[in-house]
Order: structure tokens, then sequence, then C-alpha cells
């Protein structure tokens, strides 16, 4: 199993995790950059954010938090999480990706 950077719980229990590998892959240079700076931001959206499920896939949830000094004019840090079970049948809740966006 990749590094766990963190876990966190959701307003609902739930334990979400960030690896590193998926860090390294929101904050690269051709992805979500502006996300470097709002690793914080992120464990609030986790902890308190809403959430919403995939209709197209339900193991996908989309959990998003307003915050007042995002870059480029963005109003939310969205998350998304895949709610899955390992081979021992226990949560494997963790974040695909994330990034910022502006959200009427």
């Amino acid at each position: 199993m990749e590094k766990v950077r963190w876990v966190e719980k959701d307003r609902y229990g739930n334990e979400i995790y960030l690896t590193d590998e998926r860090w390294e892959h929101i904050t690269n240079p051709m992805n979500h950059p502006e996300m470097e700076e709002c690793e914080t931001a992120l464990r609030e959206t986790i902890r308190f954010g809403s959430r919403k499920q995939e209709m197209l896939d339900p193991q996908k949830y989309r959990y998003s938090r307003a915050f007042g000094d995002l870059a480029a004019s963005n109003t939310h840090i969205v998350a998304v999480v895949i709610f899955r079970f390992s081979k021992e049948l226990m949560p494997n809740n963790f974040i695909v990706t994330a990034y910022q966006k502006k959200i009427w």
C-alpha cells in the first residue's frame, strides 16, 4: 500500500485518506499546482464540506467547501473521494484528486 499522508473523518464518521502519490498528482504543474498551498483547506473540505454522490458511479463522492482566498477567483475546493473496501472488507476511502473551482 502507498504511504498515507493523512487521514480525516468526514461529518458522517467515514475515515478518508490521502496518499503521498495522490498529493503529488494533485499538485503536479500539469494538474492543479494552485492546490500546493491548500492542503489545510483540503483537510477542512473533507471534515466539514458538503458531499454529493456521483449518479453514474455510486462509489464516487465529491466533497466541496467554500473558501474566500483561493486562486483565480475560485470559490470552492472540491475533493473527489472513492469509497471501496479492502480485501479484508475494511473501508478503503481515499482521495483521487482535488482542485479549485468557481461555483456560483
